[in-house]
């Protein structure tokens, strides 16, 4: 009787040692196109990494460490890079998405120039989560509804988006493009329905926007599924290890 007892309990502490040993953490960090927003029930805009829990197995931790209004500096100076780094695990993923606020060439706080210390600072988010044995992820980042009075999409970020695919080419990481592949997405719904993507609302429409809104940059909850969904689109055709764990 003993000798079975110990040889379930054995079982048992085996199934638990295999499930976590199998379990997937993908960290997420940029800026607030990625970030967790407040207020679910009442907010109606969301991080496009905040919606990627929905598209991935059980199996899958997502801990989104991206923040509002940060850039590549201010999320190494703040000591929040050092917080994931120290986190980090063999196996795990980082996603990294940062250029919305790198670009602010007037608060030195988050300012870099695009082509010394924006790709300083990818390179070492990449090398460091390499030297953890994880895996890291570099983004484009997602492109503002910014339609000039004929209709075409006008980027706004100039040479960020082309020093990430460098940094990635250059160290030999998958990049997914989600400015092009945003800029898409934009033209496909088009200059009125695009508005669905963001946070357009008049005054009085929305209680938690009682004077109303009008965000070309931010996303609502459909623009962030969208952006979520071209994301694990891009998982699946680059092959990554975790497009086993997709749900669909």
């Amino acid at each position: 009787m003993r000798i079975k007892s110990i040889f379930v309990v054995t079982i048992l502490l085996l199934v638990i040692s295999s499930s976590a040993a199998q379990q997937i953490t993908i960290y997420t960090i940029g800026d607030s196109t990625m970030a967790n927003k407040p207020n679910p029930e009442e907010n109606p805009e969301r991080g496009w990494a905040q919606m990627l829990p929905n598209f991935f197995s059980k199996n899958v931790k997502i801990i989104n460490k991206a923040v509002n209004g940060r850039s590549t500096k201010s999320f190494i100076e703040e000591n929040r890079w050092e917080n994931v780094y120290d986190s980090l695990k063999k196996g795990d993923y980082v996603f990294i998405q940062f250029g919305h606020n790198d670009q602010k060439v007037n608060d030195p706080k988050r300012y870099t120039n695009p082509h010394t210390a924006y790709r300083y600072n990818l390179k070492k988010f990449v090398e460091e989560t390499l030297k953890k044995g994880a895996y890291p992820v570099l983004f484009s980042s997602i492109a503002r509804r910014n339609f000039n009075e004929e209709g075409t999409l006008v980027d706004s970020h100039g040479a960020y988006p082309m020093e990430a695919r460098l940094v990635a080419d250059e160290m030999n990481i998958p990049f997914i493009d989600l400015q092009y592949l945003s800029e898409k997405l934009e033209e496909s719904y088009g200059v009125e329905e695009s508005k669905k993507l963001h946070l357009h609302y008049l005054p009085g429409e929305l209680p938690y926007y009682k004077d109303g809104k009008n965000d070309d940059t931010h996303l609502s909850v459909i623009g962030a599924t969208e952006i979520a969904k071209l994301v694990v689109n891009q998982i699946k055709l680059l092959n990554l290890k975790i497009k086993n764990e997709i749900k669909f």
